[in-house]
């Protein structure tokens, strides 16, 4: 056997950051995971040219989740990666973007670690590093930003989190999974000192061929998502950064609304 396969045996687990869509930004160890795979267990929205490079005869078993609905619980999911793995299988859990940014992929460690199961990470190109780079925005920059946070937009107690310091001046901060609850996160900043004329880029579909990339103000952002109708996986991008994108403008119609309002 090739050196370079031996880690993916039958009785073994890989956790495999897919990246944010395109498999042109897989990694290479990603895909050699995927080649010895004999069943993918993978989130909903990876995409099928990814699955395709799994072998024909690998089972597939989508595990997605979206806000209100869970095909697995994730107690479930960690079960069956061990059950599947101390059956004989080589189990490839395949995870948009990183494993452990915001993927649960720690939690899955830990069970396989448990039932003493030898499981390794591949790691991915996060939803927001590449999401950001299709849309030409730079995370840091020399002049505008030294420093970049990501946080979850959606989870309880969302009005608990503690996020003074995150955003405003020399800072970026990115926020997963926050389309749902875009007003409540922008009445969260501006309430922590944030300027409400911040500038915020929604990035959508990040890595898929009907990507958009969308630009406004911290005190428009959620009246921007209902506009345009943005659906997730979205990102939301918050700081002077925005400004150095190719993100389109959507400042001309929050204006001419305002202007109405006046």
């Amino acid at each position: 056997m090739d050196d370079k396969l031996r880690d993916f045996v039958p009785g073994t687990v890989a956790l495999v950051g897919a990246g944010p869509g395109d498999p042109d930004l897989l990694t290479v160890k990603a895909v050699r995971a995927l080649s010895c795979a004999t069943l993918v267990v993978h989130d909903g929205l990876v995409d099928d040219r990814i699955l395709a490079l799994a072998p024909a005869n690998a089972r597939r078993i989508s595990v997605a989740k979206s806000r209100a609905r869970h095909t697995l619980a994730q107690e479930s999911i960690n079960a069956l990666l061990v059950a599947e793995a101390l059956g004989g299988a080589m189990v490839v859990r395949l995870k948009g973007g990183d494993p452990f940014i915001f993927g649960r992929g720690g939690e899955e460690v830990e069970a396989c670690r448990q039932a003493g199961i030898p499981v390794q990470v591949v790691p991915g190109i996060s939803a927001a590093i590449g999401g950001a780079a299709e849309a030409m925005l730079p995370l840091t920059h020399r002049e505008l930003s030294s420093a970049v946070s990501f946080v979850a937009g959606q989870c309880k107690g969302l009005t608990d989190q503690d996020w003074s310091g995150l955003a405003g001046k020399g800072r970026t901060l990115v926020i997963y999974m926050g389309v749902a609850t875009a007003d409540q996160i922008a009445d969260k900043l501006i309430a922590d000192g944030v300027s409400p004329d911040m500038p915020v880029a929604v990035l959508e579909k990040a890595g898929r061929p009907d990507a958009r990339a969308l630009r406004t103000l911290l005190t428009d952002l959620g009246g921007m998502i209902a506009r345009e109708k943005v659906k997730s996986p979205a990102l939301i991008v918050v700081g002077d950064v925005v400004l150095r994108s190719d993100a389109d403008d959507r400042l001309a119609a929050f204006a001419k609304r305002v202007e109405g309002v006046k």
